[in-house]
């Protein structure tokens, strides 16, 4: 440890962080330089609680042994394997474990290396499997306004975060976005799913009558939309979506790359809301956010539509140097491991009902406007500063920190997804940190 600490490097220049305001970040930067369980170490040696999973990615805590040991192993025994035309034992494996824990329509994986990769492949396998189906012009992509997917074409094309799209063009033609869900007026401070906004989903019917359903491949969304600020689904919208979907021949997409493993109470948000996708869209939490590996469930009908011709031939021209890499897989496996030894993908749901309390105990805060919240998912949003938008919710950010307390923030909202390991004291840490912070963040 006492190597770790006070090791702030010499030089920060070089790097340019992603998200990051990089000229305030470089004049006084927060370096993590270790982690155990629920926390953070700082180089200067404080202890951070994790109210964020990191990145809603390390599901089981920090450093946890089945993981690091699955990784240690793998790296002595096997480093590499080509994926295209070869194998090794763990991808199978991986594959099979997870899809015994998938929705039940769900039985092929391909494998990628982030979200924005599974957001691609889903994109893709859309579009081909539409073609190979003899429906070939069915090559619209509908997304969702104030959608997060991923940060490559495709991803930011069918997403619907301005910030994220407005620098790079025109990007994929083709593409119509369904209205966001957020009704503050009418759900504001909700404990759990809305009732109002369900009738949103008629849109797509409206979209559908605009471009004809002939044209349109698929249809992509979050099923609680994480990164704009935690907008969590009005009651009955995702089953009308699934309803239009399946009416006119449109395949749908869960991008579960937050609420996938666990974050609902339910291994997949699907199962949580009992809405079955074509095609689910997964990363982060399947392996804790060790190693960088993402995964795309399709269900049989998919798979075995390309499942023709001479049987020498590649039938779907896609693929990643890294996909199933030997020691991701490990480490997934590992994940696994985890999650079913400590009950970790239905944990959520018995500690919600405590969080959501605690949450929502803030709602007497200055300048909050508004709290969501489902599983072990909660947001803060805060009234913006005249005319200073974002930075409200940055200083509670950088307050937090320097208090002990690692926050999410996006645009004036605060987005708290903590590790499934947090007990009620820390629960209770958490916010008690949360409330100072606001009290004094006027």
């Amino acid at each position: 440890m006492s190597n770790r600490l006070n090791s702030t490097p010499n030089d920060l220049r070089a790097f340019w962080m992603p998200f990051t305001a990089n000229r305030q970040y470089k004049k006084e930067p927060r370096l993590f330089v270790g982690a155990k369980d629920m926390h953070y170490t700082t180089h200067d040696g404080r202890q951070v609680l994790d109210g964020t999973a990191g990145l809603w990615c390390v599901n089981a805590g920090h450093c946890r042994p089945l993981i690091t040991e699955a990784i240690r192993e793998q790296a002595g025994e096997l480093d590499y394997a080509p994926a295209f035309q070869l194998g090794h034992p763990k991808a199978f494996e991986l594959a099979n474990r997870l899809i015994d824990i998938a929705p039940d329509n769900m039985a092929h994986v391909l494998y990628t290396n982030s979200g924005s990769e599974s957001v691609e492949t889903a994109l893709k396998v859309a579009l081909a499997y539409q073609r190979v189906k003899g429906q070939g012009s069915r090559t619209r992509l509908i997304g969702r306004e104030r959608g997060y997917h991923g940060v490559n074409f495709g991803g930011i094309s069918v997403g619907g975060i301005v910030s994220n799209r407005k620098m790079f063009g025109t990007l994929l033609t083709g593409v119509d976005h369904l209205p966001h869900t957020h009704q503050p007026a009418k759900n504001a401070f909700t404990k759990g799913m809305p009732e109002h906004g369900g009738d949103l989903a008629d849109e797509l019917e409206r979209i559908v009558t605009l471009h004809d359903a002939s044209t349109i491949a698929a249809v992509i969304v979050e099923p609680v939309s994480g990164s704009t600020g935690v907008l969590i689904p009005p009651k009955g919208y995702l089953q009308r979506l699934r309803e239009i979907c399946t009416k006119h021949g449109i395949l749908l997409i869960f991008d579960e790359v937050i609420t996938g493993f666990g974050r609902l109470g339910a291994p997949f948000a699907s199962q949580y809301f009992d809405v079955k996708p074509d095609i689910m869209v997964t990363a982060k939490g399947l392996t804790n956010g060790v190693i960088p590996m993402g995964a795309v469930f399709v269900t049989a009908e998919i798979h075995d539509a390309f499942m023709t011709g001479p049987d020498h031939m590649i039938e779907f021209f896609h693929g990643y140097t890294y996909s199933g890499n030997p020691i991701a897989s490990a480490a997934a496996l590992g994940t696994l491991d985890t999650y079913r030894d400590e009950n970790l993908l239905t944990r959520a749901a018995e500690i919600a009902p405590y969080w959501e309390e605690k949450l929502h105990s803030l709602r007497d805060c200055p300048n909050v406007i508004d709290i969501r919240n489902l599983g072990l998912i909660g947001a803060i949003e805060l009234k913006p500063i005249d005319g200073e938008p974002t930075k409200r919710a940055f200083n509670a950010f950088l307050n937090a920190y320097n208090d002990g307390l690692l926050i999410r923030t996006t645009g004036d909202i605060i987005a708290l997804s903590p590790p499934l390991i947090i007990t009620h004291e820390q629960i209770d840490e958490l916010f008690d940190k949360l409330r100072k912070v606001l009290m004094n963040n006027i």
